[in-house]
């Protein structure tokens, strides 16, 4: 019994961090702000050609897509008074892939959120002090985890530069060679060059890490004060 409350903690500890990771993916894949103040900071409309009612049309639509039960995106934009399909063949099928890994991301969520919250329910069904702590020593556990994480991701991008970090997580993530795009007659590069990227990366990174830190703290406050209770 004792290695199976190992084992359970040690796997509570690894699902919170990988939820922590997914919920901050899922959560900038489906921010409107985020897509939006990327048109703007980078001049999108000005790059396109297409109005900024047109590109908020193409942002709703993309999370729309990744959202939904079609295989393929199908999103006309209007430029000059003239409509036309934003993606081409392509892209469409580039986006295809990215939806797959959204869809993953989203299987990893919902699995990892629900571990988490069995186990921390049934620790906290016990109303036994120790099954408190343990919950907490693993949520201090799952945080650091996450925040390790993320520290291996800024030295990453340290030791090589966010430009080769991109390109190896895209030579990792995809068997084929769809995402090696034209910025010059792509849309899809032309709404989120690099720098979006870049930023939603920065993003990810503050979310995560801000999460964990809060949930680390709050358990290890917790863990500190019932200590100081059993010694007095």
């Amino acid at each position: 019994m004792r290695a199976l409350g190992i084992v359970g903690k040690v796997l509570f500890m690894v699902c919170l961090s990988v939820l922590l990771v997914t919920a901050a993916i899922a959560f900038e894949f489906n921010s409107l702000w985020l897509y939006k103040n990327g048109f703007q900071k980078y001049n999108v409309s000005q790059v396109t050609g297409l109005a900024e009612a047109e590109l908020d049309k193409a942002a709703t639509g993309l999370i729309s897509y990744f959202n939904s039960d079609e295989e393929y995106i199908s999103l006309t934009v209007v430029r000059d008074g003239r409509p036309f399909e934003l993606f081409n063949q392509r892209e469409v099928a580039h986006l295809k892939d990215v939806k797959g890994l959204i869809r993953l991301n989203y299987r990893l969520l919902l699995g990892t959120a629900i571990y988490v919250g069995a186990y921390a329910g049934i620790c906290l069904f016990w109303r036994r002090k120790r099954y408190w702590r343990r919950l907490a020593w693993g949520v201090v556990g799952g945080s650091s985890i996450a925040l390790g994480m993320m520290l291996a991701l800024g030295i990453g991008s340290t030791i090589l530069d966010f430009g080769q970090l991109f390109t190896q997580f895209h030579l990792f993530a995809f068997t084929n060679e769809l995402w090696m795009l034209d910025p010059t007659r792509d849309y899809l590069i032309m709404l989120f060059p690099e720098g979006f990227w870049y930023d939603a990366a920065m993003l990810f990174a503050k979310i995560t890490t801000g999460v964990a830190v809060t949930l680390g703290g709050v358990a290890g406050g917790y863990l500190w004060k019932t200590r100081r209770r059993a010694k007095s």
